[in-house]
């Protein structure tokens, strides 16, 4: 009976033993897709306010914060490349849902507060 040491084992399975995770795992495109997708509609736009707000006046800031639209130029073209397309499908799932959440906790606030 052999147990498997790390002497039996080719120097390139003990380098690569780690990369699974990068050559198309079932459930880590989808996965990382998603909560990049939820960070994606989160925290850049408050990136790109900050940074604006640093770098310019309030009114200038406000008249600059539509561009942060370009932003949506990277998950389309990670959909144009096969390699990236499942993660960027997954990213739009994330960024779809999270602003539907956030929409919606929204108009509830606004319904009741109103309401009151």
């Amino acid at each position: 009976m052999s147990t498997p040491h790390t002497t039996d084992v080719p120097a390139d399975e003990r380098e690569r033993h780690f990369e699974w995770w990068h050559h198309s795992h079932p459930t880590f495109a989808g996965i990382t897709g998603f909560f990049a997708g939820m960070l994606f509609v989160t925290a850049v736009p408050g990136f790109f306010a900050g940074v604006l707000r640093l770098l310019f006046s309030y009114q200038t800031a406000e008249k600059l914060f539509p561009f942060v639209l370009l932003a949506l130029a990277l998950p389309i073209a990670m959909l144009v490349k096969r390699k990236t397309r499942r993660f960027a499908q997954f990213m739009f799932v994330g960024m779809l849902v999270t602003a539907a959440v956030v929409l919606g906790v929204t108009s509830l606030v606004l319904y009741f507060m109103v309401d009151a």
